[in-house]
């Protein structure tokens, strides 16, 4: 082994660093009162991941294939790390409360390095350490508010669902090393053929990364443990954890399973049809608002996964970056403001309690509106700009006089017409808002400057995102 290797592995070292730096920080303070640095601490390192992660490198094979990335990869990783900096920032408040700060930021990182170590595997030994690296932390954080029963109810559900998931995707890893006698991920592409056992693999190795990213039918755990996490893990669970099971998945899908291009299509068009519409028309009947974003948040799975329908790894790997970046701004603007209503609120979270939302916080209701209208594709926020390349990549390369070609335009055209569902559904939130009246609406309440910050962040993406080309251009060069 060549252990200079691992100072080629930039993103994950500073990551362990930064997990250094803030467990000594925390040990060294732990009896201090107050610690109003911390937070500023934690959230300027990982800024400094993510323009480390933005530093041009050259793709990087180590340690004989288990480790492998690729400039497109670090894109994703930079994408990862900015959303990760915007949870840490808006959480100041709420984590100094919990009295656990520095475990809180802790679990946060190592699921990131978890994460990045995933993206970047080049065998299945490694991709699995790396999602369990990421899985652990998280189901700590689910259940961080300890001693509420949702929480504790929520994080159960996440592990024992996180724990099935993983035993069937080892039981899919095990059929693919008894069929080509490796684990890495270009000797088994080099060996590829649809045996049994090869398509026994796929099948069980995608149902248990399909589990990660809440596509349905394997989606169950979602909504209560969105509902019983703290609302700031909520947003990170929504975007960061869904964005980096979604590239692996489509990595993996054209990089190993390439040989297998037909069975996985078909598979994948079924998930993505019932993703998109099962989880629209379940988003409809919600009343609590963190439920209500867990159906959107399948939802969003299913838009982001269309990419994979394509036949071009790049303009597919492109459209899935973009989707994730314009997502995470997005949907982390609407937890950022479902945290400190939430806060302000007695801890509630229906979306009733917005009626006549405007009338008292009109900053807060019109931010929330500009990120209801992307998520929903409204022109011309970057929302639409996302949906409009994931449809142009789902039927990239597709020709409408073949089978699989004519099957293509019809998912993406029915995810078209789920757009129109999901206007519904979030112009809900909107006329609570602006429309229905209350004569005990929400009180007037001033942010702190740690989420003033992340809403600013996030207002900016949706705003330049998508009207400002080059963001697009440059995530397409990377590919």
């Amino acid at each position: 082994m060549n252990y200079s290797d691992f100072f080629k592995m930039i993103p994950e070292a500073s990551l362990v660093a930064i997990l250094i730096v803030l467990f000594v920080a925390d040990f060294a303070t732990a009896k201090t009162e107050e610690r109003k640095w911390f937070n500023p601490l934690a959230s300027v390192f990982l800024l400094l991941n993510t323009f480390v992660c933005l530093y041009p490198m050259e793709p990087q094979n180590l340690f004989g294939g288990m480790y492998v990335t690729t400039p497109a990869v670090n894109v994703m990783k930079a994408i990862l790390s900015m959303g990760t900096f915007i949870v840490v920032v808006q959480s100041r408040v709420w984590a100094a409360k919990s009295g656990k700060e520095g475990e809180f930021y802790m679990l946060i990182v190592s699921t990131l390095l978890g994460m990045f170590s995933m993206m970047s595997a080049g065998n299945f030994l490694m991709f699995f350490l790396g999602l369990e690296m990421a899985s652990v932390p998280m189901a700590c954080t689910v259940a961080f508010d300890m001693y509420r029963k949702n929480s504790a109810e929520g994080a159960a559900k996440f592990i024992l669902t996180a724990t099935f998931s993983s035993g069937v995707m080892l039981y899919g890893i095990s059929f693919l090393y008894g069929q080509f006698g490796t684990l890495y991920f270009a000797d088994i592409a080099t060996k590829m053929e649809a045996t049994p056992l090869a398509i026994m693999g796929l099948v069980f190795f995608f149902s248990g990364l399909g589990f990660k990213i809440s596509l349905v039918p394997f989606h169950f755990w979602t909504a209560d443990t969105y509902q019983g996490a703290p609302t700031t893990v909520t947003g990170y669970l929504s975007v960061i954890s869904k964005g980096a099971a979604a590239f692996t998945l489509l990595s993996i899908l054209f990089h190993v399973f390439g040989g297998m291009m037909e069975y996985w299509h078909v598979l994948l068009m079924i998930v993505v049809v019932l993703s998109i519409t099962i989880a629209n028309l379940f988003a409809v009947r919600q009343s609590e608002l963190k439920r209500f974003m867990a159906f959107s948040s399948i939802s969003q799975a299913g838009y982001i996964m269309l990419a994979a329908i394509g036949n071009d790894w790049a303009s597919s790997v492109a459209a899935l970056s973009y989707y994730v970046l314009i997502y995470v701004v997005a949907n982390m603007a609407v937890f950022t403001i479902i945290s400190v209503v939430e806060q302000n609120n007695g801890g509630k979270t229906n979306i009733d309690d917005y009626n006549g939302f405007y009338q008292t916080n009109p900053r807060l209701s019109f931010l929330m509106t500009l990120a209801m209208f992307s998520l929903g594709g409204i022109p011309p926020f970057a929302g639409m700009f996302s949906k409009f390349f994931i449809f142009m990549s789902g039927v990239n390369g597709a020709d409408i006089n073949t089978t699989m070609g004519a099957w293509a335009y019809a998912v993406v055209f029915i995810a078209l017409l789920n757009t129109v569902i999901s206007l519904y559904y979030y112009l809900k939130i909107v006329k609570a808002m602006y429309i229905v009246r209350t004569d005990s609406p929400l009180p007037t309440f001033k942010s702190d400057c740690n989420t003033k910050f992340a809403l600013a962040v996030c207002m900016a993406g949706i705003l330049l995102f998508g009207v400002c080309s080059f963001v697009y251009e440059w995530i397409a060069a990377a590919v």
